[in-house]
């Protein structure tokens, strides 16, 4: 039986997902997991008995990453699962980027009460929301993940031209893309080509405020700027001054702060990106699926952490999570040979710093081999799958 603690409401469909051999709450004591969406587990003490957390969503900045790691404690995300849902969002933004609906709706609110004059004086205060089309205008994406090349796609369909940045752009995200999607090769080339720029990248200490005063000088004047991405990728006091000045005509954002609350030419959307049924339903059960996949085989599948790792499992199995340092491998498998032990099946792999290492074993071994494995200097937690 596996203890699962819940710190934010899991849709029933993903719960499902994790079978009979789970006992999941909200006031679990010793969790072999834990699934959260937005809850913050910052200044929570992490129980020794935790082995992964599941965030269901993207964004992971509410998990402490570092103390996980020390613990050996796998952190998975669910990218994708909300992708549709952004995206959607998004492109309404895009459109009221433009088109000053938000606005005009809330001028025409003004009018009631005033009979049969309301007809025509729409007619004659209309013109106060011009706004242009998006069709032939360049859009910038700045990160090509799920969501961006989502967007991206979609942005195309609607007669828009497209360039897109992203360093790390993956050869499966590639394949996601129209072929008529320009690659830029620096962040300035996008700032200089776009009349829209929309943000889908992670917040980090390298992107935090990563649009400035700076950047800001490098794009056109009246470019629309959408983020939907993290609040903090966006400096919001030199977006005060650009939008007073007018080098943006509009910024439209999904993370409200007083500061931005009280600008002009602002659309701010109550964090609104994945609250659909749909997404938080895709979310959950990926949630689930990543967690009970690794309790029950080791397996590891979209871990902010550690790297992807997976084996199907014949007999029993040693995991250990460890630093990515020289001699490990050789490590394990001398304490495992010791005990006359015969390695069946071993995958190695790594992500930066840290390490992970499978090894199915083809006869009986104890407990005792774990703690055993736990005092090699770089492992973090080791496990014996049975």
């Amino acid at each position: 039986m596996y203890n699962v603690l819940t710190l934010n409401k899991i849709a029933n469909c993903g719960i499902e997902k994790l079978g009979e051999n789970y006992a999941v709450s909200d006031d679990c004591k010793n969790p072999d997991g834990i699934i959260l969406r937005s809850f913050s587990m910052h200044e929570m003490e992490l129980p020794e008995s935790l082995k992964c957390v599941a965030r269901a969503g993207a964004g992971v900045n509410n998990i402490p990453i570092d103390a996980c790691t020390e613990k050996g404690i796998v952190v998975f995300n669910t990218p994708g699962a909300n992708a549709n849902a952004v995206k959607e969002l998004v492109i309404l933004g895009l459109l009221l980027a433009s088109r000053k609906v938000v606005n005009g709706i809330e001028w025409a609110k003004t009018l009631s009460g005033k009979g049969a004059e309301v007809e025509k004086l729409v007619e004659k205060g209309k013109g106060s929301y011009v706004g242009p089309e998006i069709a032939g205008k360049t859009l910038g994406v700045i990160g090509l993940g799920a969501i961006g090349a989502m967007v991206a796609n979609t942005a195309i369909s609607l007669g828009m031209n497209v360039v897109g940045y992203d360093p790390y752009l993956t050869v499966e995200s590639a394949w996601r893309l129209k072929s008529n999607i320009r690659h830029a090769n620096s962040l300035d080339e996008v700032y200089e080509a776009s009349d829209y720029i929309t943000l889908h990248i992670p917040a980090t200490d390298t992107t935090a405020g990563m649009i400035n005063s700076e950047s800001f000088a490098k794009m056109k004047t009246g470019v629309r700027i959408l983020n939907f991405a993290r609040g903090t990728l966006v400096n919001d006091a030199h977006m005060a001054v650009a939008l007073e000045e007018g080098k943006v005509a509009c910024y439209v954002t999904d993370f409200p702060t007083d500061a931005v609350l009280s600008m002009e030419n602002v659309v701010a959307i109550p964090h609104l990106g994945a609250s659909t049924p749909e997404s938080e339903d895709n979310c959950a059960v990926m949630a689930a699926k990543e967690l009970k996949d690794y309790l029950e085989n080791g397996n590891i599948k979209n871990s902010v952490n550690f790297p992807n790792c997976d084996m199907p499992k014949c007999g029993a199995r040693i995991t250990v999570t460890h630093k990515n340092i020289p001699s490990m491998l050789a490590n394990l498998s001398k304490i495992v040979s010791d005990k006359g032990i015969n390695i069946a099946n071993m995958l190695n792999k790594s992500k930066k710093e840290n390490a992970y290492t499978m090894m199915d074993i083809d006869s009986d071994v104890d407990e005792s081999i774990i703690d055993v494995i736990c005092e090699v200097e770089g492992v973090y937690s080791a496990r014996l799958i049975k």
